[in-house]
């Protein structure tokens, strides 16, 4: 129940997150103080801690009314909002603890929200993450370092493989329009079912825009007409560069299509009420 700056914020030692990772987390941005897609965030949430038997200490409900309070204490206009939910506070055993629900803690902070006219550079990693890319659990490692090497190359995010399959990026969505259609890998437990992702397929859909959710290979990936990384902080952002060579750019019309029709959905969610 406390909140204060996030440097005098303590966390006890025995959180289960400190020795394994143990919880999960969301995240979403704000605009005007009105959280983006609160609903579907929530309900994700939710799921991840069910896929690991976490208890949630607050209902649905009371998680919302608990971030939109707590997103009206932060000055800005651009928010990013995250929230994540820790086993518990517990000794030091791989078994659960028995009798306790999870910890909640939240974190936000001025952020700007995603430019369509940014552009990103692309490098590509085998991906050797756990089978459980869907649930979105602190268990981080491999993608942090995936980051950082793509950082160090002068990129702006890394796309995984599994063999030929392209799967995601370290902390985005990728998708990729060829002739005329938005395609994006399946929403398997290879990748997070991301919600930027369910959007960009939804509002193809309603411009006319046909789609198609199957693996796609890395030569399909290197020949797509635009390839997009799409996440809740960055909403639709085309890349240009992939392992060094120029990609996309071959259909700009549909993926301005997209980026408009995101813009609009984002600030009529986040408008003033």
């Amino acid at each position: 129940g406390k909140y204060d700056e996030i440097d005098k914020m303590v966390v006890p030692f025995d959180d289960r997150s400190h020795y394994y990772g143990d919880g999960v987390y969301d995240a979403t941005c704000a605009g005007n103080h009105v959280i983006f897609n609160l609903d579907e965030h929530v309900d994700r949430f939710f799921n991840s801690a069910a896929l690991l038997k976490i208890e949630i200490p607050h209902t649905k409900q009371e998680v919302k009314d608990i971030l939109n309070e707590m997103v009206k204490k932060v000055d800005g206009d651009e928010l990013f909002v995250y929230w994540q939910v820790t086993r518990a506070v517990a000794p030091r055993n791989h078994v659960f603890p028995e009798g306790q629900k999870g910890r909640l803690w939240i974190m936000i902070r001025p952020s700007k929200i995603g430019d369509p006219s940014k552009t990103l550079k692309l490098m590509t990693v085998e991906d050797t993450r756990f089978l459980h890319c869907n649930i979105k659990t602190l268990n981080l490692i491999p993608s942090v370092i995936a980051y950082q090497r793509c950082i160090e190359q002068g990129c702006q995010e890394t796309v995984f493989h599994r063999g030929e399959r392209v799967t995601e990026c370290a902390h985005s969505n990728i998708l990729i329009i060829k002739d005329g259609v938005l395609c994006t890998p399946p929403r398997d437990n290879l990748i997070l079912p991301g919600i930027t992702l369910k959007h960009l397929l939804m509002l193809a859909e309603k411009n006319g825009i046909p789609t198609s959710e199957a693996p796609f290979t890395m030569q399909e990936l290197a020949d797509a007409d635009e390839i997009i990384v799409s996440s809740s902080g960055g909403l639709c952002i085309q890349a240009v560069e992939l392992d060094g060579k120029p990609i996309g750019g071959k259909d700009p019309k549909t993926l301005k299509t997209l980026q408009d029709a995101y813009a609009e959905f984002y600030a009529e969610d986040t408008k003033v009420r």
